[in-house]
């Protein structure tokens, strides 16, 4: 009941915050919540479904770039059936260098912006992967693009090397 009566008043606003918010209260809420909880207090309710979208409020995450695989199913789907690039980081959570260079990859992932995904097995989790594969030591990068192997590399690279690599898979574009 406590918890109710909490989340009530953090999300129920008085009707004077909604007329004339505070600095606060538009950092908190965006300007479409406050529009249609205007609306709310004046429209009548039939009218409320026509005039404003409820559908403001978004609780699902944003498409990552960088996802670590769960299973071998899952490897199917999202790397070996992307449409887009993905770079396979084959990695273990003991392993020294593949710690320097995830962050590293991550980092030349995300400066694409979704023109090329990253997938992070871990060989102790996944030694089917890794075997199907032929990853005989960590780190141990591949290239895929449309379900193949284009290219890989073992060790760690610096970025220059990693953006040749990222270069060739998708294009001098960088």
């Amino acid at each position: 009941m406590a918890q109710r009566l909490f989340w009530k008043r953090v999300f129920s606003p008085s009707v004077k915050s909604l007329i004339n918010p505070s600095p606060s209260f538009s950092t908190f809420y965006s300007r479409s919540i406050s529009t249609c909880a205007l609306q709310a207090l004046k429209s009548p309710s039939s009218q409320l479904n026509a005039q404003c979208n409820l559908r403001q409020i978004s609780t699902s995450s944003p498409c990552r770039v960088t996802f670590n695989v769960q299973d071998a199913d899952d490897f199917q789907d999202r790397v070996v059936g992307s449409e887009t690039p993905v770079i396979v980081d084959f990695h273990a959570q003991w392993c020294g260098p593949c710690k320097i260079l995830a962050p590293r990859l991550e980092k030349m992932v995300a400066k694409q912006q979704g023109k090329v995904f990253m997938a992070k097995v871990d060989i102790d989790d996944h030694t089917d992967l890794a075997i199907e594969y032929e990853v005989s030591a960590v780190p141990t990068v591949l290239a895929m693009k449309n379900g193949d192997v284009v290219d890989r590399f073992v060790g760690l690279k610096d970025e220059d090397q990693l953006e040749a690599f990222l270069k060739k898979l998708i294009g001098p574009q960088l």
